[in-house]
């Protein structure tokens, strides 16, 4: 997957107090995540870095589409998306599934967003994916 070297250096897109390098590139390379939070913090990195392909593989099979473009800019030229914050509210576990409830923030064109959601998570063969969300 490509790796943005200029991230490599800085605090990770996910707003941990790690480097990218040592944070969530490892996920993006292919390690599993040790929990569900881990997951979704590197998703949002990958948002972030416009790794759609990470993307794609951290979504669990049975409900992923057959389009996920992680950048705006993918699908037109003249959308300028800027990822700028995530915040974890709560992670919950149970049993093999768990919950993560985040709000990420980003910009489209210079306007802000927010993204509240409570995102599904299976575990599945050692490897968490996500499944599915609702928007709160």
């Amino acid at each position: 997957p490509k790796q943005p070297i200029a991230a490599a250096k800085n605090i990770c897109p996910c707003g941990g107090k790690q480097t990218y390098e040592q944070c969530c590139a490892p996920l993006h390379n292919g390690a599993a995540a040790r929990d569900a939070e881990a997951l979704m913090r590197s998703r949002y990195s990958a948002f972030a870095l416009g790794l759609g392909e990470y993307i794609q593989r951290s979504w669990h099979s049975s409900t992923r589409p057959a389009d996920t473009r992680a950048d705006a800019q993918d699908n037109n030229a003249a959308v300028k998306q800027q990822w700028i914050g995530l915040q974890i509210k709560r992670h919950e576990l149970i049993d093999a599934d768990s919950r993560v409830e985040f709000i990420a923030r980003y910009k489209i064109n210079g306007l802000a967003f927010a993204l509240h959601e409570i995102s599904r998570f299976v575990r599945e063969n050692g490897h968490w994916f996500y499944s599915d969300g609702e928007l709160l």
